[in-house]
Parts: C-alpha cells; sequence; structure tokens
C-alpha cells in the first residue's frame, strides 16, 4: 500500500519540495494509525474462553463427591469426599450430629486428618470415655477409591478401642438420606429391623451406636455380657462382618434347635446360643 502511494506521487506535477513533505505526512499518518483488531480479539476471546472452560470444568471435578464417610456415635454425620480425597462437605444427620459438623472445620481437608480431627472432639472423646461404639462407614461408586478411603481410616483408627470400620453398598445411601438417617445408622436400623420388624428410623435416629449394638443383642436373644467385643476392641471389614451375621444366625438356629429337646438337650440350647454369641460379639465387625 505504501509503495502505491509513493508511486502515485511521482504521477503528480509539483514541486520536489512539495512532493517529499507530503511523502513524509502521508508515511506518519500511515504509521501512526491502529492495525485491524480482529486477530487480537480472536485470539483475546480464544483466550477466554479457554480459562473460562478450564476454570468450570476445575469447579466441577473438585466440587463433585465421589464417596462419602459415615460417622456414627449418637451424632451421626457424613462427610463428602471428592475425587482428590479431600472433604467438601459436611452433614450432620440428628441434632447432635448437626451440632458436631458446625463445630469441627474439617472442609477441603484430607479425609484422614478429617476423621482423626472428628474423634479428638470434645464430644466424641467424651462419648468414647463412656464406652459408647463408634461406627465408620466409607461408601462410594469408585471401589478403588473406597478402598484407598477405607485402609487410611483404619490405619488412622487403629488401636482406638470401641472403633469400628467397615465399606458398604453405595445404592442404599440414598435410601438411608430419604430416611433422614446417616448410611452408618441406616445400616444398623436395617439389621434391626430384620429382628423387630416394627423399628423405624425415627426409633433409632437418636439412639447411640452403643445402645444399637446393646438392642441387637437382646433381640438375638443374647445376654448383656455375651459377645464381649461388642464393646470391645474395634474391629474392621465388611467381609467379617457379613460372616459374622451368618455365624449369629447358625448360633440362634443350634440354640432353638437344643431347646426342642427338652430338658436332657437343655446343654445343647445353650451351647447353640453361646456359638450365636460368638458370632455377634467376635466377629459382627471383624477385621
Amino acid at each position: 500500500m505504501r509503495k502505491e502511494i509513493y508511486s502515485a506521487f511521482d504521477s503528480v506535477h509539483a514541486s520536489r519540495e512539495l512532493k517529499d513533505r507530503t511523502r513524509a505526512f502521508t508515511a506518519r499518518r500511515q504509521a501512526s494509525r491502529p492495525r485491524s483488531p480482529r486477530r487480537w480479539v480472536a485470539a483475546v476471546a480464544a483466550a477466554c474462553l479457554l480459562l473460562a472452560a478450564a476454570g468450570i470444568g476445575g469447579h466441577w471435578l473438585y466440587f463433585t463427591p465421589t464417596a462419602a464417610i459415615s460417622i456414627d456415635v449418637n451424632p451421626s454425620l457424613e462427610l463428602e469426599v471428592n475425587r482428590f480425597d479431600r472433604v467438601i462437605g459436611v452433614e450432620g444427620y440428628n441434632e447432635d450430629g448437626r451440632a458436631l459438623a458446625a463445630l469441627v472445620d474439617v472442609t477441603f481437608q484430607r479425609y484422614d486428618q478429617a476423621v482423626e480431627e472428628i474423634l479428638n472432639s470434645e464430644t466424641v472423646t467424651a462419648l468414647l470415655a463412656r464406652d459408647e461404639v463408634v461406627t465408620i462407614t466409607v461408601t462410594g461408586s469408585d471401589t478403588a477409591q473406597c478402598h484407598r478411603l477405607l485402609s487410611g481410616v483404619e490405619g488412622e483408627t487403629a488401636g482406638q478401642p470401641n472403633v469400628h470400620c467397615h465399606s458398604a453398598n453405595h445404592d442404599q445411601v440414598e435410601q438411608a438420606h430419604e430416611h433422614g438417617l446417616s448410611y452408618g445408622k441406616y445400616q444398623a436400623y436395617l439389621e434391626l429391623r430384620a429382628l423387630d420388624p416394627d423399628l423405624t428410623p425415627e426409633d433409632v435416629a437418636d439412639m447411640t451406636m452403643g445402645e444399637i449394638r446393646d438392642l441387637l443383642r437382646a433381640l438375638s436373644g443374647q445376654g448383656p455380657d455375651s459377645g464381649q467385643n461388642g464393646r470391645g476392641e474395634g474391629h474392621h471389614g465388611q467381609e467379617h462382618n457379613q460372616e459374622g451375621a451368618r455365624e449369629t444366625h447358625a448360633g440362634q438356629q443350634g440354640g432353638a434347635q437344643g431347646a426342642g429337646q427338652g430338658n436332657g438337650a437343655q446343654g445343647g440350647g445353650n451351647q447353640g446360643n453361646g456359638n450365636g454369641s460368638q458370632g455377634a460379639g467376635g466377629h459382627r465387625y471383624g477385621r
């Protein structure tokens, strides 16, 4: 463009001095004229879109829960955990649970640090001092993450009495929440309901986990002193939990059969009940 302007001036009949001044003026105007902003606008717009997409995508990844950790004593609460093993939400499922959720500040902490802080809270330590039971349940749609979380929670609670850790079926989480219960307490409620169909979620909502364990033993026909590990050393593992339930059922059948044989077979009935006690106490929450 600039060469064409200069060539056009060559054909103009004017003094050389006038031509030179005009060329200089035109050159200054061309230099000062802003270039077309279209390319820069397009580049800036593309960069903004990329940043916005990255921001939205990152926010979605971080704040989407992929697992939950239910902690139940009498306070019942759940920790929502994201794919990075960070706590992104704390929900209380009874009055005591909501009070504890408001007391602790564990959002954005690693899940194991959050569990440690909750177990070391004044509320929970006071309950453990009274021989209450803590049940920690890990659930989620990502099996690998659930195994990782369960292993970390077991390591965090190793050696602590009356703390039971296990994983459970993720499909029942929504049902638990519909009944206003944390997942861990809902699992205990299902065990109770199998023995007493008249029980409702409201009946167990404010019960401590120790009271629920005592009621389970009572409904199973076991004495309060049977199955000492029911409030003893914590045990871990879902598979052993299921095994203990089967042993409990077998023990009850043995007890019923022994009772049916009359006074002479009374000892056999006691032996059957004894086996049931061992299943409930020794293996219900096994390692």
